[in-house]
């Protein structure tokens, strides 16, 4: 087995999704599973590392994943319920989570040698705020520090964070990521009472050094560098619904690095127009290469 250059920790989850009234769908989703499909889609060699269920939702994770070209040796099969998101509104989106595979997650089963073949480690989203979860991805996330390999962190602020998290997790996991994404709700989240910019330079007093990809929605999205600001308006699209679109633009803003994309203004482009197709389909989806380059051709 090829080890992948990308691996993203966390939860993969099924997203059951409210659209019209009293009318349900369910969509393989969770926000780090999101984007290691997403980098798969575009052609980077990723994993993700995380436990599902052993049940017919956990078969269709593992399914959707073996179809994104995401390795089986990463993810591992427990017998627990699975966990799942009620999503009953998706403009805005917003979560209720219920079941417990996630938490069976073991660093010590990944595949031998798999972190000095890892160039770039991603987090995310509930798995940093569930214990006993949270504490071992954090703890290694500061292994991954340790071994010199570079991080992605992206906090996706949902309602079971509490002061816990914004206290102690969050700084800790900004002050190890080379590359943070953080959209407008989670700053309004994580720093209330204070404005954007007040925010920002918070965000920013926690870790000098990293890039901060900051994402407004329709209002596309932003990059803070230690020397600038670059931005990126919103590629217009029909849009179905923004499940999964936040992930969308992460997965392609760490994509474009390693598909050849150096500039970081056609890296912002590149991320809008993942975030765009994303938006395009019901569901976190994923978008390949072709249909991204089409439509920033378009």
């Amino acid at each position: 087995m090829q080890l992948p250059r990308v691996v993203v920790f966390g939860e993969a989850l099924t997203d059951v999704v409210q659209g019209e009234p009293g009318q349900w769908q369910g969509y393989p989703g969770g926000a780090p599973w999101n984007v290691a499909r997403g980098l798969s889609r575009l052609g980077v060699d990723s994993a993700f590392a995380g436990a599902i269920s052993t049940d017919g939702l956990g078969e269709e994770l593992a399914r959707e994943s073996a179809r994104a070209g995401l390795p089986a040796a990463f993810i591992q099969r427990v017998d627990a319920d699975p966990l799942v998101a009620i999503v009953p509104s998706k403009f805005p989106p917003r979560y209720f989570f219920a079941g417990e595979a996630d938490l069976r997650f073991d660093p010590a089963l990944l595949p031998a040698g798999w972190l000095d073949a890892a160039e770039l480690c991603h987090f995310s989203c509930i798995s940093l705020a569930r214990e006993p979860l949270g504490s071992v991805l954090v703890e290694q996330a500061r292994q991954v520090r340790a071994a010199g390999k570079r991080i992605s962190y992206d906090p996706n602020w949902r309602n079971l964070m509490g002061r816990h998290y914004r206290d102690q997790v969050f700084p800790e996991m900004v002050a190890l990521a080379d590359e943070i994404k953080l959209s407008d709700e989670d700053l309004r989240q994580i720093y209330p009472g204070l404005d954007e910019r007040q925010a920002l330079q918070a965000l920013r007093e926690l870790n000098p050094a990293a890039l901060i990809l900051f994402t407004r929605g329709e209002h596309g999205l932003a990059l803070y560098t230690t020397d600038g600001l670059y931005e990126q308006p919103a590629i217009k699209v029909q849009v179905v619904d923004t499940v999964g679109a936040g992930d969308a633009s992460m997965a392609g803003w760490l994509a474009s690095r390693y598909v050849g994309i150096e500039d970081y203004t056609e890296r912002l482009r590149f991320a809008a127009a993942c975030a765009s197709a994303s938006c395009r389909q019901a569901g976190a989806y994923a978008a390949q290469r072709a249909e991204v380059e089409a439509l920033l051709a378009g």
